[in-house]
């Protein structure tokens, strides 16, 4: 390539920013034919869509037949959906973007021109695939998501919290919104008063001990429950311990803390594995704002006496929603109000997403309604602040049962993820890679791919169903599996390394052409990444996400089949094609919390 030609496609780089996504630029391009076609109709908007059948179009403007039977009668000029569908077209801003336009019976299909989709493409090649994040209407957002108990080990219904909470933060935070990932832990409440009492009945010394002189916290906790449960006179103990950890007495206040920390190092552990970042406030943290919270809504006039209790009815419920417990305590619905009242009044947050299990649907319903008859929140639907419950199914065995273990008991995270690493390493060591790689090497790779699958599997089925847990089906390398997909990604850097040539050198000196028609639809569907992450924000799906990635691959696989790369003359565009390609799989890696590997 000159001189020239490399400043002048600069130039053109500088002056045609991809401002959005493609349905976004399309959008603006057709409200400014909208409103010279129908400039009586200033309210539409650009109805764009994909193309259901690509020998069509890439895309679709549907605007036409609703338009036309508004302008019915007030516009001659337009006989039937199809004329003004024509005038549409004609009034298009001039713009390298389109190819051509077509309609059918008032359907406009617009295919994309392959000089602009390369341009695209390459375009992000040099600023880096960060220009592509997507344009929400949101500033900051808190996503609530993981939120283990205290004293309890985090077990497989943790898993999903996690990792999809994660994704979505991540999903946010790559779309430029600021994410407060909030941890709302368990550390407060009535059984903290059997836990502290238990652990002076131990060490009546009243000095906290050491980590390893409580052991294993979960086998503390089952104990203390027991015991609460079977001695009457330890119960009064334990009741009393909670008035006295409530009332701030410096020894309970001491004991509580410990048993909290000891918790968060093992929370801490967990997340680390998984590439997981949390902030805790937990239910301890709201306590002091409960009463204030309680206050303006009883100023409203929200909070009734009902049986001892207060209570706010909430219409279309049977049974209403409980702030104060007839013994005066405060309950979940208390520390989630008054937690939604913080987020909104001192964290200024647009938008607050809860991520649980659906069986919890019903209580975020009640207070989110609440919350909204207090006009904390606004009564429609999609104006900002918003809150919103991502609820998801159960994790299930081959059995189609709750997934536990042989004994009945819940899984513990800690020791699936020790299971995926495991299974993958033996995979790894099967097919002679311990005798190619370094144990480093091997343990990164095993634990990478092992971690991975565990994530894809539960990412990419619908949130609100049930999954079956399998690691045979998570560890396949065929079909829509992290392996499969990592395998995909270390095969495309085998391929740019085996060229021999220095990609960032191509970036500055190579062009990308789409020639071959399989080398369009690969191009065409990188520049649709950023419509896809805006959509899995905006519906809260990671599914989406995964099917954009799967379907990413299979069509890199088509065209690697069908276009050679290394010595063809096409070489230069084709391994910055694969470099294109390598660069958004790690961008949905990343976002999904997996870590590619470059080597298999």
């Amino acid at each position: 390539m000159v001189l020239d030609d490399k400043i002048e496609m600069k130039r053109n780089y500088k002056d045609r920013e991809i401002a959005g996504s493609l349905k976004t630029q399309l959008a603006n391009l057709f409200e400014k034919s909208l409103r010279l076609t129908a400039p009586e109709e200033l309210d539409v908007n650009a109805a764009i869509a994909p193309c259901q059948n690509p020998t069509f179009g890439d895309y679709q403007c549907n605007n036409a037949m609703g338009l036309y039977k508004k302008l019915k009668g007030k516009a001659p000029q337009f006989n039937n959906p199809q004329s003004l569908a024509e005038a549409i077209i004609k009034n298009l801003p001039a713009s390298e973007m389109i190819d051509s336009c077509s309609t059918i019976k008032g359907f406009i299909n617009v295919k994309l021109s392959p000089d602009w989709i390369a341009m695209s493409v390459q375009k992000m090649l040099v600023d880096g695939v960060e220009a592509w994040a997507p344009r929400l209407p949101v500033k900051r957002a808190v996503v609530d998501f993981s939120s283990p108990n205290i004293a309890k080990e985090m077990h497989v219904g943790h898993l999903r919290s996690t990792i999809i909470g994660d994704t979505i933060a991540r999903m946010l935070e790559f779309s430029n919104v600021e994410v407060l990932r909030r941890n709302h832990v368990g550390d407060w409440g009535t059984q903290f008063g059997m836990l502290i009492e238990f652990l002076f009945e131990k060490f009546p010394s009243g000095e906290v001990p050491s980590d390893q002189a409580i052991g294993d916290l979960e086998t503390f906790y089952k104990a203390s429950k027991q015991r609460f449960d079977s001695d009457p006179a330890f119960k009064e103990k334990a009741q009393q311990a909670v008035v006295s950890l409530q009332a701030g007495e410096e020894k309970y206040r001491k004991a509580w803390a410990h048993i909290c920390e000891i918790s968060r190092k093992g929370f801490e552990r967990v997340y680390e594995r998984l590439g997981v970042h949390l902030e805790e406030k937990g239910e301890s943290f709201y306590n002091p704002y409960i009463p204030r919270a309680l206050e303006l809504l009883d100023r409203q006039g929200l909070i009734k006496e009902s049986e001892g209790a207060r209570v706010i009815f909430i219409e279309g419920k049977k049974i209403p929603l409980i702030v104060v417990k007839r013994d005066g305590g405060y309950n979940y619905a208390s520390t989630d109000l008054t937690a939604l009242w913080y987020r909104l009044n001192e964290e200024k947050a647009d938008w607050i997403i809860y991520v649980t299990d659906v069986g919890q649907r019903d209580h975020f319903e009640m207070f989110f309604t609440a919350a909204k008859n207090a006009g904390w929140l606004p009564a429609e639907k999609d104006k900002y602040p918003k809150v919103s419950h991502v609820g998801f199914g159960l994790v299930l065995g081959e059995d189609k049962k709750r997934f536990r273990t042989r004994s009945t008991e819940t899984v513990k995270l800690v020791d699936l993820l020790d299971e995926a690493k495991t299974k993958c390493k033996e995979v790894l060591v099967e097919r002679g890679k311990a005798a190619e790689w370094t144990e480093e090497e091997l343990d990164k790779t095993a634990e990478a791919v092992g971690y991975g699958a565990v994530k894809y599997a539960d990412l990419k089925n619908n949130r609100s169903t049930n999954y079956i847990f399998s690691f045979d089906q998570m560890l396949d390398d065929r079909g829509n599996t992290a392996v499969y997909l990592l395998y995909a990604h270390a095969r495309i850097c085998s391929i740019i390394r085996k060229s021999g040539k220095d990609v960032e050198e191509l970036k500055e000196s190579g062009k990308i052409v789409l020639a071959h028609a399989d080398e369009r639809v690969l191009g065409f569907h990188l520049l649709q990444f950023p419509e896809v992450v805006e959509e899995a924000c905006t519906t809260l799906l990671p599914n989406t996400l995964c099917e954009y990635l799967y379907n990413l691959s299979e069509d890199f696989t088509r065209f690697y089949t069908n276009c050679q790369v290394v010595g063809s003359a096409e070489e230069t565009s084709r391994l910055l094609l694969c470099e294109a390609t390598a660069v958004v799989m790690r961008k949905c890696f990343y976002l999904l919390g997996i870590t590619p590997v470059y080597k298999i």
